[in-house]
């Protein structure tokens, strides 16, 4: 049996603390125009709440796949034969390639609330971006995903049974 999926996917979701925010900007929407009366108060409620999750959810759900030859980040679609060394990066590290060591011409997909990253090389000659920058809950991972594209393999570590289990 052939395996279709991709040997890496990944969803950045915000945190729930940015949930919680959503639910007090609404309710900040609300007290705004409670001496208007009930009902456009709760409009207020609903209508805030609903732009408040929309705001949340659109920046948070950022996706990072392996798929089809190509490391896909965002809206951003790079083949991985463009693609040169990766570095795991944690902690102070991370931190530092987002800030002081960061290029201004590198692609990054940043989510200060992840710890970890993955930066990967960029060797296309006619391409100014140096590297790219992925936030990512498991770099590990995403760098054997990309490994395995780059030598052949098909990146997933699945094994399959046969027969009654």
């Amino acid at each position: 049996m052939e395996h279709s999926a991709a040997p890496y996917d990944e969803r950045l979701t915000a945190p729930g603390s940015w949930w919680v925010i959503t639910a007090l900007v609404a309710l900040s929407g609300g007290l705004i125009l409670l001496p208007l009366g009930t009902v456009p108060m709760l409009g207020a409620v609903v209508v805030t709440g609903l732009l408040a999750a929309v705001a949340v959810s659109s920046y948070g759900s950022a996706r990072i796949r392996v798929v089809a030859g190509s490391l896909v980040v965002g809206d951003a679609r790079i083949p991985v034969a463009a693609l040169g060394g990766a570095e795991v990066l944690a902690g102070e590290e991370a931190r530092a390639w987002r800030m002081h060591k960061a290029d201004p011409r590198a692609f990054m997909l940043l989510r200060s609330y992840i710890p970890t990253a993955l930066r990967v090389e960029i060797t296309d000659p006619a391409d100014p971006t140096p590297y790219v920058y992925v936030s990512t809950r498991n770099p590990r991972a995403l760098a054997a995903a990309l490994e395995a594209v780059r030598s052949g393999g098909s990146g997933s570590e699945e094994k399959e049974t046969s027969g009654p289990v």
